[in-house]
């Protein structure tokens, strides 16, 4: 009997999750060894880091921890580093900087992708990204540990510095993280003795609008609703400096701000410039529409890291767009022909139309528009929360966000700053040395 053949998986995310689960239940121990490399051991549901950081579910529960969800599969908490397909192998290197070679028969690299940042004075040091479950937790510590501080203080400049919040990027997850975040502070207020017109929410967005996943009067529905809540809005406009958290703006606005939000894009994971992969321009491994690596027998890609060719785009040469929409359902067909690999079968091509979007914008407000169909207000909340809760891979978290969401109907968010858990250990430290 052959040996099984040895598929690994560099990803963690939707992606990589996703077709290890397929895969697990479409192929059998003997036909294949399954192995995950991940730095993390979960998979993180990004569409609710929003209401993550508001406090409207637990961090926890918008996590999934892939020995969980992977049963059979191999799982290893290592970093990949960089893939040689001449020797079919895989760099990785462990917890304790340890560097090994893992030979694979079947690749797939779906490591993701991370935030676009710019060389901008201060942003290294001032800014906080919005792409992982540990910056959303530190994000809302943050927020919440400024009304302490400014609850704090009789000074009324720093006051002002500390309640001022800026989000650099008006996609959907600018809007949603900084929506859901101000209406958290908002309920919070009466509790720290501020008041609401103290507090000043600043987006800034490089293009003349907000949210191009969506139509443009959706978009301006939205601008609407913001502005009415009090946010002020930049459009057109960079964030040219953030020394100092002072911030100036490429249209001559200047102020201070002690939180300063970057949203403004993503880009594929810095690890794939260390492999022999095709790349395009951008930095996106080059696929044919079957998922198939161009050039690379055996390799497979898909996500964020993909250049998949859009059949459905009058545009030539248009790829798929970075989103978990195309992610979900990249990987169940990535799955299949990897099945289709094995056994000889044929290979399917990928195509999807964009379905549209849905984007919560506090609690019962939000948009969507779903195969044209526009709504606003409250229904598109609510659609929002289903559609999702529905896509949340496991019954087993979905019915944890379910508790998170009916418990929060009788009672208040938990609006407590626990910073101490990004330094645990000071406080030990600090006692050590007295």
């Amino acid at each position: 009997m052959a040996d099984p053949a040895r598929i690994v998986i560099i990803g963690g995310g939707y992606v990589g999750a996703t077709t290890a689960r397929q895969l697990r239940k479409r192929l059998t121990a003997e036909e294949a060894q399954l192995t995950v490399i991940d730095p993390r051991s979960y998979m993180t549901y990004q569409p609710f880091l929003a209401e993550a950081a508001a406090g409207s579910v637990e961090p926890r529960h918008v996590v999934v921890p892939l020995r969980e969800v992977l049963p059979g599969c191999k799982v290893m908490a290592a970093e990949a580093t960089g893939v040689n397909t001449t020797s079919k192998s895989v760099t990785l290197r462990v917890a304790d900087g340890h560097v090994e070679q893992l030979g694979y028969d079947i690749l797939v690299v779906a490591p993701g992708s991370v935030s676009k940042t710019l060389p901008i004075p201060g942003l290294a040091e001032h800014g906080i990204g919005f792409k992982t479950l540990e910056e959303a937790v530190y994000l809302r510590n943050h927020v919440l540990s400024r009304l302490d501080l400014a609850a704090s203080t009789m000074d009324r400049e720093l006051r002002r510095k500390l309640l001022t919040f800026v989000f650099v990027g008006g996609g959907y997850a600018g809007i949603e993280a900084m929506a859901e975040l101000e209406d958290m502070t908002r309920h919070a207020l009466k509790d720290y003795g501020i008041d609401r017109s103290e507090l000043r929410w600043v987006l800034v967005e490089a293009a003349d609008r907000i949210m191009p996943e969506v139509s443009s009067s959706l978009a301006s529905y939205t601008l609407d609703v913001l502005t009415k809540r009090g946010f002020e809005v930049h459009l057109g406009t960079t964030l040219k400096s953030c020394e100092d958290c002072h911030v100036v703006l490429g249209d001559d606005t200047e102020f201070d701000a002690d939180t300063i939000v970057w949203t403004a894009g993503v880009k594929p994971s810095p690890m794939l410039a260390d492999t022999d992969l095709p790349l395009n321009p951008r930095g996106r491994v080059c696929c044919a529409t079957t998922l198939e690596v161009d050039g690379a027998p055996g390799v497979f890609s898909a996500g964020d890291a993909a250049a998949v060719p859009d059949v459905t785009s009058k545009e030539p040469g248009a790829v798929c767009a970075p989103s978990a929409q195309h992610a979900s359902r990249q990987a169940v067909v990535l799955a299949k022909n990897i099945v289709a690999t094995l056994r000889g079968g044929p290979l399917e091509g990928y195509r999807h139309s964009y379905a549209g979007s849905v984007a919560s914008l506090g609690l019962y407000q939000g948009v969507a528009q779903i195969y044209g169909v526009k709504l606003r207000g409250w229904p598109a909340w609510a659609l929002h929360r289903a559609y999702h809760l529905m896509t949340m891979p496991t019954a087993h978290r979905k019915t944890r966000i379910a508790a998170d969401w009916l418990i929060s109907l009788p009672f208040r968010r938990q609006v407590v700053a626990t910073g101490e858990q990004h330094h645990p250990r000071e406080q030990f430290v600090r006692a050590s040395q007295r």
